[in-house]
């Protein structure tokens, strides 16, 4: 993945040091649950159910619900300027916002960047406290995207998964839940969220959790036609890691049953799928999972 050298983004806390907490309170319960990948521990998902179609509203935004309440914090402690990981994360959010403020636009409304918090081991979010096993986590109520880089390890070493741009699909994964929420369908389904059966709360869980990556796919395509950042075998390390963040995979892995009723973010082949058509198409009205007939 060509990455040096193109703009870091500003957005971009740096709390490794023990610093920056901010938020009190105990577990994951605030008025939505983190959304996360999904790659450590599937039961964590984000309870996240759907009641509309998201994408009837395409005026892009303009007809989403408000925007979740960001509690304001100091200043932000930036990354060490030679740290090489922290670089390429800040670049890999400075390219989804380009291209997402750029998609916003051309529909009609305003896009509000995320923050991403890197941590390690634990730390205090709007959501509650977030910890570096739950993979790397989006939380609504602050709108900001937590990881601790020692997950990277983890994705290459545990999980079969290395190279640069897996990771960067992993980001881009979590800023398309940032995508969600400000289209409203972060907030549509938790209201949803006491009215089901967990069974179709997981059904629905998945199909957001595909969204997410067909978002993900939307940004690698507006990214390589904007400014070529994609290098021979790029796609095949994302297409890699989503098949190794498949339910079906991480079941398989863990050694239990393979369970559908139980699944929160597709299998392997629904998640490279879906990827693959955000890639393809570079829109945002071909990742509507929630009216898809098959996933």
């Amino acid at each position: 993945m060509k990455w040096e050298g193109n703009r870091e983004s500003d957005n971009v806390e740096d709390r490794r040091d023990g610093g920056g907490g901010g938020y009190g309170g105990g577990g994951f319960g605030f008025g939505g649950r983190s959304i996360g990948i999904g790659t450590i521990v599937i039961a964590l998902v984000g309870g996240w159910i759907f009641g509309i179609n998201p994408l009837t509203i395409l005026g892009l935004l303009s007809g989403g619900g408000p925007p979740a309440q960001v509690q304001q914090q100091g200043p932000a402690h930036k990354p060490p300027a030679d740290d090489r990981m922290a670089k390429f994360v800040s670049t890999v959010l400075a390219d989804t916002e380009d291209v997402w403020t750029d998609v916003f636009t051309k529909g009609g409304a305003t896009y509000q960047k995320p923050r991403l918090v890197l941590f390690r081991g634990a730390t205090q979010t709007a959501c509650g406290q977030g910890q570096a096993a739950m993979g790397p986590f989006y939380c609504p109520g602050d709108q900001k995207v937590y990881i601790d880089l020692g997950f990277y390890e983890t994705l290459k070493n545990r999980l079969g998964a290395p190279g640069d741009f897996a990771q960067a699909y992993v980001i881009a994964h979590e800023v398309g839940h940032h995508v969600q929420n400000l289209l409203g369908i972060s907030g549509k389904m938790d209201q949803m969220r006491s009215r089901v059966s967990k069974t179709e709360y997981n059904a629905l869980s998945v199909r957001l959790e595909l969204q997410a990556d067909c978002f993900a796919g939307v940004w690698a395509h507006h990214a390589q036609n904007a400014r070529q950042i994609l290098e021979q075998g790029d796609v095949e390390e994302a297409m890699n890691a989503a098949a190794k963040i498949g339910d079906d995979a991480l079941q398989r892995a863990g050694g239990g049953a393979v369970v559908p009723e139980s699944f929160t973010h597709g299998t392997s082949a629904q998640r490279q799928r879906w990827f693959d058509t955000g890639f393809k198409t570079g829109t945002v009205k071909a990742c509507d999972t929630f009216s898809a007939r098959v996933l």
